[in-house]
């Protein structure tokens, strides 16, 4: 008689849950069902024209890594979709991931879990109890054998301590996840707070219609542009095995100096206000390829951080003052934490600061290890290849049987990890789940026995094994072999540039 499918919980169907239903999925002996809170699959990259609690994008978003660096290990973009998608076309992807695999008959929508906690066996079985909401607002309650928490870390804004006189300031004040498009900020002087990713991409185009944009920042930043020399994607070049293993083995200020001399090539960002006293390495990247153009036609003014408010204008630090400020949009990050779980009481959360093996398996489960978190990591390169390589790791795990390292050596893991993190990076709440996209998906490749074996392809296949250590560090590498490989990998990797050249070059034939 065969036994019982194990009950798996997907909570989220953005670019986290999907390829989690669809690696579950590849387990005959799991049931997989998906939660997805919203009407909609796609997650961050559907975007919401209207506010909402749920992650979102701006109405002109486009992806900051390149197309190629950004797919699913089994689904290699469409040859014409642009190397930097726009979100419309990046949500495009994710659904055609879905219609393609027949996600879409495991996810619930309009499905909001309002908690999860331990099952009264959990000490024997590991089991969970999930209360949710369905469609109709009626609450259940179901024993689910694992739970994979796929909501991401994007949508709980930061808000810092009010400066002094902000109350009495009569402009607006909102944070960037409300900021939809620049529609209402024509003529207006806007304030931006933060030069993240998302400050840079809001200050850069209001720049276009506000009567001028200051752009605020208390440490500045090293800005990277999405192409490298001869307009190749900049993650293309440096995100590779060659790279990966070159880094582990150069010292560090040599490489900062290079990166350094790199970006000042560029622009000169002492000259621009913008030199931090950071390294290139020692802080999670800002990418914007217009920012420098637009502080040097003024649009956008570079100020260091606020003093105080007034009713009107606002004091920076260096004792300057802007009169009559109609807009402030902070650009200040997100916070996250797990309420769903336990009430937040379970897996702690500190100042963005969790214990998770990994970032996947938290410390305070590891008694059986069936709750993941996945997708909850800062990358330097593509987000969504990793989460893929994370639900891998946790279905090998929670199906296959695959043994994961005991309590202490995970322990011992997130240690080295803070430390690593400590001396590399700037002390902030943003930089506690920093991961270097290569080694990190090397690292989780050695758990599950998938990374590239280069000793056989230098033998057997010595051209591919050059496109696999030269060549971008590309997801279908990590399905060449270990628990289901993919028999279109090794094409997939031949293709590669013909797919990134083919949007910019319509002329171009496949060889």
């Amino acid at each position: 008689m065969p036994s019982e499918k194990k009950q798996l919980l997907i909570v989220g169907a953005g670019a986290s849950g999907l390829p989690s239903v669809r690696h579950a999925l590849l387990y005959p002996n799991v049931q997989v069902t998906c939660f997805e809170k919203s009407n909609d699959i796609g997650g961050l990259w559907n975007y919401k024209p209207h506010q909402t609690d749920l992650s979102t994008v701006m109405k002109s978003t486009v992806i900051n890594s390149s197309k190629e660096m950004t797919a699913f290990s089994d689904f290699p973009p469409e040859d014409t979709m642009a190397n930097f998608m726009h979100n419309t076309e990046m949500c495009r992807y994710l659904k055609n991931y879905a219609k393609n695999f027949g996600l879409t008959k495991y996810i619930k929508l309009n499905h909001a879990v309002v908690s999860i906690v331990r099952n009264d066996d959990y000490a024997e079985t590991g089991k969970w109890r999930v209360r949710y909401t369905d469609g109709n607002g009626k609450e259940h309650e179901k024993i689910f054998d694992g739970v994979m928490l796929c909501s991401g870390h994007h949508a709980l804004p930061h808000i810092p301590n009010p400066w002094p006189g902000q109350k009495q300031f009569e402009g607006r004040i909102i944070h960037s996840h409300d900021y939809k498009d620049h529609r209402g900020y024509e003529d207006k002087v806007v304030v931006v707070v933060g030069l993240g990713n998302s400050g840079g991409d809001c200050a850069v185009e209001l720049s276009r219609v506000a009567k001028q944009v200051y752009l605020v920042t208390r440490r500045g930043s090293w800005v990277y542009n999405r192409l490298f020399d001869r307009g190749e994607p900049v993650d293309m070049v440096f995100n590779t095995k060659f790279q990966m293993l070159f880094s582990q083995v150069v010292p560090t200020p040599i490489l900062n100096w290079s990166f350094e001399r790199l970006l000042n090539q560029r622009f000169d960002h002492a000259k621009y206000g913008l030199k931090p006293e950071h390294s290139a390495l020692g802080a999670h990247i800002t990418i914007n390829d217009e920012l420098p153009n637009r502080i040097a036609c003024g649009t956008v003014r570079i100020k260091p951080g606020i003093k105080e408010f007034s009713q009107k204008s606002i004091k920076f630090e260096d004792g300057s003052v802007v009169e009559n400020v109609d807009e402030v949009i902070l650009a200040t990050g997100f916070s996250f934490h797990f309420n769903l779980v336990e009430g937040g009481e379970l897996i702690k959360v500190n100042e963005n600061k969790v214990d998770a093996y990994k970032y996947v398996f938290p410390l305070a489960t590891a008694d059986h290890n069936t709750l993941a978190i996945i997708g909850l990591i800062q990358p330097i390169g593509s987000i969504m290849p990793i989460s893929e390589m994370q639900a891998r790791v946790y279905m090998e795990s929670f199906a296959a049987g695959r043994p994961i390292p005991t309590r202490a050596e995970m322990k011992a893991d997130i240690i080295q990890k803070r430390e690593e993190m400590s001396r590399r990076y700037v002390e902030s709440r943003r930089h506690t789940i920093q991961v270097d996209y290569a080694s990190y998906m090397h690292e989780l490749g050695d758990l599950i026995g998938c990374n590239p074996d280069m000793k056989s392809l230098w033998m057997w296949k010595p051209m591919l094994a050059w496109k696999v250590y030269f060549g971008p560090c590309v997801p279908y590498i990590f399905r060449l072999n270990g628990p289901n490989k993919w028999e279109g990998a090794e094409n997939a990797i031949w293709d590669v540039e013909y797919r990134a050249e083919k949007p910019t070059n319509s002329k171009l034939e496949r060889k």
